[in-house]
């Protein structure tokens, strides 16, 4: 039987940067950097060794859904991943009518919401709300000042559910956590459900806000960030000599995922198409890659193969690029190994150079960065690429953006654990 094809029909980025699929898209193009200081009410920033980050200022829910008691009951995590949905549903042509008899709340005009789901990566779940309901228990004594809304939201599961309870969505919902490669693997496993499950359409991706005291303090004390305070915009340097770390961003990539023709009987628009993936772990160390890259290159392996290409076919690499000495090293010897004397040929480059490290979300608003480079024919550069590294001596578009048609494309993300995704694109062909 043949397996179903399963294309990209809706982007939903929310990202420091741009909210919205044209604004970021700009501003990718742009070479716009999101880094500035960070600040955390009633704590002295002089005591983070790192003080900088990509934050979305500015950023109301209400602005996108009505919903007047979201700051009290929603964490930030799900705050952006809902936006991201309704901004993805919206690109895809999908109209959103209301719900009878529940305020505030949506279905979607199509036949059969048992056909739609909410697969959505997530690292870090909602943790300011962990962290202010410790603080209220310590400070009281009792749970009795607790709030009941907390718990339920707490739950990494919460960031999809929230998005199905608004949308009437019945379909197949839970959430991925695999740390950075989150998204990634919520990609994958969409396009899987769609192949072999009754979903005709998935709202997938990921959305983390892990800027917080708890959450930012613990990378501090893993030495993984940079320490560039004196000059954020310059902080986040993927493949560059001078790179020191990688700088945490915050925010959501929320994708739709749909069956082709369910696509086409629509008239919905075609971004790329999903055509493989690869996953593996490098069982090697909890916070480093494998120096060998041999899981990584496997996965890449697996991509091609699953998707019927050759190393030779790939004509753009979104990489993890994180700007962190040992990631960028190893990513760069991966993709080396797989392509050989090629692998100079394919440009490559790092969004995260100006968004930051979006964490459990990095993987979607990567996947949304890629599809538009094929449906735009244009590549993204990486910004503060200015001192070559020997190591790292690839072509990473280097500042300015580059005009290519880009037929097939690879997005890659690692993360913490040693966990690896690889997703590969296509340009859509009828």
């Amino acid at each position: 039987m043949q397996k179903k094809r399963v294309v990209i029909t809706g982007l939903g980025p929310v990202t420091p940067v741009g909210i919205g699929k044209e604004p970021y898209w700009r501003a990718l193009l742009e070479g716009k950097s999101g880094v500035d200081l960070v600040e955390f009410p009633n704590f002295d920033m002089e005591q983070f060794r790192t003080r900088i980050g990509a934050q979305i200022r500015d950023f109301s829910f209400q602005d996108y859904l009505p919903f007047h008691k979201a700051d009290r009951y929603l964490g930030r995590t799900s705050q952006f991943a809902m936006v991201g949905a309704k901004l993805a549903l919206e690109d895809a042509e999908i109209e959103l009518l209301p719900r009878e008899g529940l305020e505030e709340r949506y279905e979607l005009n199509h036949s059969d919401p048992f056909k739609i789901g909410a697969i959505l990566g997530v690292a870090a779940e909602n943790m300011e709300i962990v962290e202010d309901a410790y603080d209220n228990l310590l400070k009281h004594g009792s749970p009795r000042r607790l709030s009941p809304f907390a718990l339920p939201n707490v739950y990494s599961s919460s960031v999809a559910s929230n998005i199905t309870e608004r949308f009437g969505i019945r379909g197949t919902t839970y959430v991925l956590s695999s740390a950075c490669a989150s998204a990634s693997h919520a990609i994958a496993t969409s396009y899987n459900r769609i192949q072999d499950g009754p979903e005709e359409m998935i709202l997938t991706g990921g959305a983390d806000a892990c800027i917080t005291p708890l959450s930012f303090g613990g990378f501090i004390a893993l030495r993984a960030m940079s320490t560039r305070n004196d000059d954020p915009q310059k902080a986040c340097r993927p493949f560059d000599l001078y790179r020191d770390g990688f700088v945490m961003g915050e925010g959501a990539g929320v994708i739709i995922v749909e069956e082709l023709d369910h696509a086409l009987r629509r008239g919905a628009p075609i971004y790329a198409e999903l055509i493989g993936y690869g996953m593996t772990a490098d069982a090697y160390h909890i916070a480093e890659p494998d120096p060998t890259a041999a899981s990584l290159c496997k996965a890449i392996e697996l991509a091609l193969e699953m998707g019927g290409v050759n190393p030779e076919d790939i004509d753009y690499i979104n990489p993890h690029g994180t700007s962190t000495k040992l990631n960028d090293v190893t990513e760069t010897k991966a993709i080396k190994k797989i392509f050989g004397d090629y692998a100079y040929q394919i440009p490559i480059s790092s969004t995260k150079s100006m968004i930051g490290h979006l964490i459990g979300a990095a993987g979607g608003a990567e996947a949304i960065a890629t599809a538009l480079t094929i449906k735009r024919k244009v590549i993204h550069p990486t910004i503060n690429y200015e001192f070559p590294d020997p190591e790292c001596d690839l072509d990473y578009v280097p500042m300015a953006p580059r005009e290519k048609e880009v037929r097939i494309a690879l997005s890659i993300s690692a993360g913490f654990g040693g966990v690896n995704c690889v997703v590969l694109l296509k340009a859509f062909e009828p």
